[in-house]
């Protein structure tokens, strides 16, 4: 086709409130009690072709009722992420070849697929398989997974239309190349349309991928994975390995047409990527580019003029939101003492204890449980040092069962040393640390807040007076990567 097109612009997917007796309600209930009563092979796609891998069993389970097994996938060896790699380079010049609008057509596709007949399929499974609520599911795995694939279908245009001038002698064009090799995405276990934005934007500019999405999430990365086939997207061009990613490390790493890390986890586990990409790095055809976004210890810092109903509805919402498993989820927050004395404390309290969480199914449940055993019990080990330290007090919550499922209550945490681990440590959990500041103590609290823990990724001002935010802006302004006011 000789054509300048312009494919549709791109909007925002309304969000579907699931209302009782509503269609959709009905229709995502039924899907879920199908699911729930399934167990189903968990297989590595390599080539287009589906099997297990070779490794030990691992079973993925319902985390707030771990009983419920849910599937059943094999960790990856080195000869399955060698067949991977191997797979995505035999496809890399095909896909490449293809014109931007035909492999942005794979995308749009996608997009339609999730927005109808996917829909059900992609939440429920999101939502068995990582606890998420019926509103968190679908603003994640339907909506903003939507979303990615549509908008970037226009960002890659934009980026591809950025040309240089020519002029009367000469005609320049700028070429955006794939990268020479495979992309390796890692993906982490608590957002559904983060784990396959890591797979698809780089396929969208023409790259092929090696796609290691998290054991715990793996019950939606295979219906992902259907769901980029039925979209018509060619075998080869993204390769899904299952497991732990000890295999990945060994033979991903040190491939030499490795040509890219796109990465969302943990800190320390990108580091290891890092550091291994640097220990390699004499042995690869090119420099391997590494994207990546890990961990965070958000702040919330509320000024005396900060309106208080605002405040508190982005502290519950903010903390206790999927269970406070989220990379931009409030992990900490600095009150003045004015409005923590004059009920505000009270009232977080008593809003965060009324908080439902348990079976998701139930979709009236706020929340659910965290994501397995281990995490479980870090986080239960970390409310009993709270309990034993006397610069804690315990403002809401601070129970926890994993009887039938891995269930945190969501906590409130006060503590009175600004420099305590409540406000270093990245818990990934549904706890919230407050420190209550004096009034007059705003800037030097403010300036402390700043640099106490050793994450930038996500932050908050509440405020009504206008030279406070101005001040927090500056301040906080290395401190938060995502920064909001109000």
């Amino acid at each position: 086709m000789d054509a300048v097109t312009a494919p549709p612009d791109p909007v925002n997917e309304p969000i579907r409130s699931y209302a009782m007796g509503s269609p959709e309600r009905t229709s995502l209930e039924h899907r879920l009690k199908e699911m729930g009563n399934e167990q189903i092979d968990l297989t590595i796609t390599v080539g287009g072709e589906q099997r297990m891998a070779g490794g030990e069993p691992y079973e993925v389970v319902q985390p707030h009722r771990h009983s419920a097994v849910l599937g059943t996938l094999k960790h990856a060896t080195a000869a399955d992420v060698r067949a991977a790699a191997a797979a995505a380079k035999e496809a890399a010049p095909a896909w490449r070849a293809l014109p931007y609008d035909e492999r942005a057509a794979v995308l749009l596709r996608a997009a339609e697929l999730l927005a109808g007949p996917w829909r059900d399929t992609i939440n429920a499974a999101t939502m068995l398989g990582q606890s998420k609520s019926v509103l968190q599911a679908e603003i994640d795995a339907a909506c903003e997974l939507i979303d990615f694939l549509r908008f970037n279908v226009a960002f890659g245009r934009q980026i591809l239309g950025e040309q240089p001038r020519s002029t009367s002698a000469a005609w320049n064009r700028f070429d955006h190349r794939p990268l020479e090799g495979f992309v390796l995405a890692i993906a982490p276990f608590n957002f559904t349309s983060i784990a396959a934005n890591l797979a698809l934007a780089p396929a969208l500019m023409g790259n092929t991928v090696v796609w290691k999405p998290s054991p715990t999430q793996q019950l939606s990365a295979h219906y992902l994975m259907r769901l980029f086939e039925a979209a018509g997207l060619p075998p080869g061009v993204v390769n899904l390995v299952t497991g732990d990613g000890k295999a990945v490390s060994e033979v991903a790493l040190a491939d030499p047409d490795l040509a890219g890390i796109h990465f969302t986890g943990s800190t320390g586990t990108f580091q290891h990527l890092w550091r291994t990409v640097g220990d390699n790095i004499s042995a690869y055809k090119t420099y391997p580019r590494l994207v990546g976004e890990t961990g965070g210890k958000d702040f919330v810092f509320a000024h005396p003029s900060a309106d208080p109903a605002a405040l508190h509805t982005a502290l519950i919402r903010g903390a206790f939101e999927y269970q406070g498993q989220k990379c931009s989820a409030a992990s900490r927050a600095y009150i003045p003492r004015s409005l923590w004395d004059d009920g505000f404390g009270e009232r977080l309290g008593a809003t965060t204890d009324c908080l439902l969480y348990g079976d998701v199914t139930v979709l009236s449940n706020f929340g659910g449980a965290v994501i397995d055993a281990r995490a479980f019990a870090r986080l239960a080990a970390a409310i009993d040092r709270f309990r034993e330290d006397d610069a804690c007090t315990i403002v809401a919550g601070g129970a926890y069962d994993d009887s039938e499922g891995y269930l945190i209550r969501p906590t409130v945490v006060e503590c009175t040393d600004p420099t305590h681990e409540v406000f270093t440590a990245e818990y990934f959990g549904p706890i919230l640390s407050v420190f209550v500041y004096d009034d007059a103590e705003y800037e030097a609290v403010l300036r402390q807040a700043a640099d106490v823990a050793p994450y930038a990724l996500t932050g908050a001002v509440f405020a009504t007076d206008r030279a406070a935010i101005d001040q927090a802006s500056e301040v906080l302004r290395f401190s938060a990567g995502n920064f909001y006011v109000n």
